[in-house]
């Protein structure tokens, strides 16, 4: 149950966790922004009141005008442009003025003294430019000029507004010293259309980075005036897309940052927006050639950071803020995860906010449509997923969970050595059953035998507050988890298990000590040995192990308890060449002969071996360096000892 808890407090903290908000896709941001992007146009008409020759007379000549894009900045009728979008009929330039001179001599001088010559105009181009160049000397210094100049704005859904200026930073020009002009800057304008509901875009908050996408938003001139578009063509903004390419200064140090989206006469003032559907910069500028054709792939736009720093001390507070907007993005969203009949609803909701916006329209026919033939639904991987995901996170916490609720007074032998060397000083308590306590001859250093059926009443001179390792040789520490929680229920507050126990221990190569006296070799063997699942064998006194001349069959034993002597026939009489004890190895030298015992084994006193087959001999030689060198420590001692001993062994009755 503890760990069924635990595995699912993990599942839930898991889900628990933020997620990324997941990107949006290309398509989806840019239908987001297009709705707020609008053809600016700036006009200028004008009365003329000049004298050819015969007279004041006063014409009106074809308006001046100029187009570019802007975008709504706030959702309450404020955007944003180009300065020099708007420039000729804000502050009616001289060349402006001039140019609308021209068209009213042309108009009122040059047009009627070729139809009374009898000639179209076009057909005589050199009496034509003659008949000009006679009337501009005439009239144009005398020309008196009644401008009338507006800025419109027209909204994707064909409504055309008047707007003011409420913000002007004229573009930047240099005078032949490389100066800024008077009054020249950053070449952006705010305008102001009657108060209503708009959409808006918002300003990204981070700096652009080269590589990061960019996708231009506007009217170009060259869309504008194709001949085979009809009048739609100024109500929906076309997009091209792009990279960052690189970020650049202009020639008093502000920012720029170019792209290499393309971009034409017309773009001026339009948004540049990222993947976030949000804007990147203003586009400001295209690269024209020696001919005057623009150079695609070298375009530059106005940071968003320097649109914030232009609106400041403006009505416009939160750049972007809309109440279409949150309708149109929540209608998006339900769009492009396929819920057609929410989307629907939503997109009904944002088209009574701004009425016949064209994406509102286009994207409210789709949602209908498919809400009503809705497409085949593909198998639902993503909720399949999940439900395994979460089935994994709850067997997989569950499985920690319950590791982890066993494992957390578990210490593994390096930790009880760091607890040493910080100077805690850990108790080490012997805690074997009495059968495993018995059988082997090993201990850690310096450990105080606790037997586990008294664990819970035995006197311990132990502080409560010191430190306790238990340790056994039981499957899974049973023994040792069994005592520790007596011990803890005893009021010893830091009571820790081996884990591994006294295997474990000598697996990481730490020193134990005998609890008798043992041969050096039989402590390696002792250490080396898994006592719980080897052969033993008992013999009583007097009884033969094994033969002089017997085949080895593959074993060697280790003398568990009681004392052996080694015989050998000289000559027809059997000597007693050896005796040996406890921790020694017996029978090896036939193992590693490959061949029949050399001597005779026979038990001195009830004996009990441990068997020890080819196999794990050989591996434990090839694996177990030191055990190596005190076998042949011990081989070496033999041959020495069966020398000297020889002639000297008595006879036996």
């Amino acid at each position: 149950m503890r760990a069924l808890i635990v595995g699912l407090l993990f599942a839930s903290a898991w889900l628990a966790a933020p997620t990324p908000i997941e990107a949006l896709s290309v398509q989806e941001a840019i239908l987001r922004v297009k709705p707020a992007v609008v053809l600016i146009t700036a006009e200028v008409g004008a009365d003329v009141t000049l004298n050819c020759g015969r007279g004041p007379t006063t014409v009106t000549p074809p308006p001046f005008r100029e187009t570019g894009t802007g975008w709504f900045v706030d959702g309450r009728g404020f955007i944003i442009t180009n300065a020099h979008v708007i420039d000729p009929a804000f502050r009616l330039p001289a060349w402006v003025i001039h140019e609308l001179k021209k068209k009213a001599i042309d108009e009122a001088c040059v047009v009627p003294q070729l139809r009374a010559r009898g000639f179209m105009v076009g057909a005589r181009p050199e009496v034509e430019e003659e008949i000009r160049r006679d009337a501009i000397g005439r009239a144009l210094a005398g020309a008196k000029v009644e401008a009338q100049p507006q800025i419109t704005v027209l909204l994707s859904n064909g409504a055309k507004l008047k707007a003011e200026v409420k913000k002007f930073s004229p573009l930047l020009l240099l005078d032949n010293a490389g100066k800024p002009l008077p009054g020249s800057g950053r070449d952006l304008a705010l305008l102001r259309v009657p108060e209503g509901e708009y959409p808006a875009i918002g300003l990204a908050k981070r700096e652009p980075q080269i590589g990061d996408a960019v996708h231009i938003l506007g009217f170009p001139g060259v869309v504008l005036s194709h001949e085979l578009l009809n009048q739609s063509a100024t109500l929906e903004a076309s997009v091209t897309n792009g990279a960052v390419s690189g970020i650049k200064q202009d020639q008093i140090g502000q920012d720029l940052v170019q792209t290499d989206a393309s971009a034409s006469h017309g773009n001026s003032g339009g948004p540049a927006i990222g993947d976030e559907a949000t804007l990147v910069g203003v586009m400001v500028a295209v690269t024209l050639s020696a001919s005057g054709a623009p150079v695609q792939g070298f375009n530059f736009l106005i940071p968003a950071r320097d649109v914030a720093n232009f609106l400041q001390g403006t009505e416009v507070k939160k750049p972007g803020d809309s109440k279409f907007n949150a309708v149109w993005a929540a209608a998006i969203e339900l769009f492009f995860d396929g819920h057609y009949k929410a989307s629907v609803a939503k997109l009904t909701e944002a088209d009574k906010l701004v009425p016949n916006l064209v994406d509102v329209k286009h994207t409210l026919e789709k949602a209908d449509r498919l809400a009503k033939n809705p497409p085949p639904q593909p198998f639902p991987w993503a909720l399949a997923t999940l439900g395994v995901t979460l089935a994994s996170v709850g067997v997989y916490g569950g499985m920690w969970g319950k590791r982890w609720w066993k494992n957390r007074f578990r210490v593994v032998p390096t930790q009880v050595i760091g607890f040493i060397e910080r100077g805690l000083n850990p108790v080490l308590l012997d805690v074997r059953t009495k059968a495993d306590f018995e059988t082997s001859p090993l201990r850690l250093p310096g450990s105080i035998r606790l037997a586990p059926e008294e664990a819970d009443k035995a006197p311990l001179n132990i502080e409560p507050t010191q430190m306790i390792v238990t340790y056994c040789t039981s499957p899974e520490e049973a023994t040792s988890e069994r005592v520790a929680a007596l011990l803890r229920q005893r009021g010893y507050k830091h009571v820790r298990i081996l884990k591994g126990g006294l295997g474990g221990w000598t697996n990481a190569r730490l020193p134990v000590e005998g609890k008798s006296a043992l041969p050096s070799i039989g402590l390696e063997i002792y250490k080396n040995l898994s006592l719980g699942d080897i052969e033993r064998r008992t013999f009583k006194r007097g009884e033969i192990i094994f033969k002089e001349g017997d085949d080895a069959r593959d074993e060697a034993f280790v003398i568990h308890s009681g004392t052996v002597e080694i015989r050998r026939s000289f000559d027809g009489v059997e000597k007693v060449l050896n005796r040996i004890g406890e921790g020694e190895p017996l029978g090896e030298i036939g193992l590693f002969r490959k061949g029949p015992r050399s001597a005779t084994a026979v038990a001195a006193e009830d004996v009990e071996l441990l068997v020890i087959k080819d196999e794990r001999l050989e591996w434990l030689v090839r694996n177990r360096p030191q055990l190596a060198i005190e076998l042949l420590r011990r081989l070496s001692n033999l041959v020495v000892a069966t020398d000297q001993e020889r002639a000297q062994a008595p006879s036996v009755r």
